[in-house]
């Protein structure tokens, strides 16, 4: 179970002291699931079977969509996610466009195989602010070879759909580990 609460709605006043707390439930790592493909790993999470990374709980995104070669995850917006210009701070953007841009590799990926981010190239181009909304974050893998994968994702606005960063990844393909 993951959830967060920000206490209030709306735009922060100068000085006001705002609280934002969140729970999760501690996961296993998906090496806990060798039976599974990543595609099956995803949809046992967006289905709550198998517990999202907590990441997202910090974050306040979560997987919404996953099928084979894609990924799909929802954030909401807030003030507690500012950087000094008062936009949402880049590494917010950056760490949803590698989540999606991960598990579109993973989707991929047979039982008992993972992977890892290897180079992350990304491009904002415009600025989110809190009131901006909902976005989405849709990834979508263009390569799974047999020690490498490459994949590409975008961040759009719910309501309008524009754009507002996109990013590409590279991917080491991890074998499976021999149990300890």
């Amino acid at each position: 179970m993951t959830t967060f609460e920000i206490d209030s709605a709306g735009p922060a006043a100068d000085g006001e002291l705002r609280t934002r707390t969140h729970q999760w439930q501690a996961g296993s790592p998906i090496s806990a699931f060798p039976h599974l493909t990543g595609e099956e790993i995803l949809q046992e999470m967006i289905a709550g079977r198998i517990q999202q990374p907590s990441i997202g709980s910090t974050l306040g995104f979560r997987l919404v969509e996953a099928g084979p070669g894609t990924a799909v995850f929802e954030g909401r917006l807030g003030d507690h996610l500012f950087n000094p210009m008062n936009t949402v701070h880049g590494g917010y953007l950056a760490t949803l466009l590698d989540s999606a841009l991960g598990c579109a590799v993973l989707s991929r990926l047979p039982a008992g195989v993972g992977y890892t981010t290897t180079q992350l190239n990304v491009h904002m181009v415009r600025p989110l602010f809190a009131e901006s909304g909902q976005v989405r974050c849709e990834g979508v893998a263009l390569h799974v070879g047999r020690t490498m994968a490459t994949a590409e994702a975008r961040i759009l606005g719910c309501q309008d759909g524009r754009l507002f960063a996109h990013a590409t990844t590279t991917c080491a393909i991890l074998a499976p580990r021999p149990a300890a």
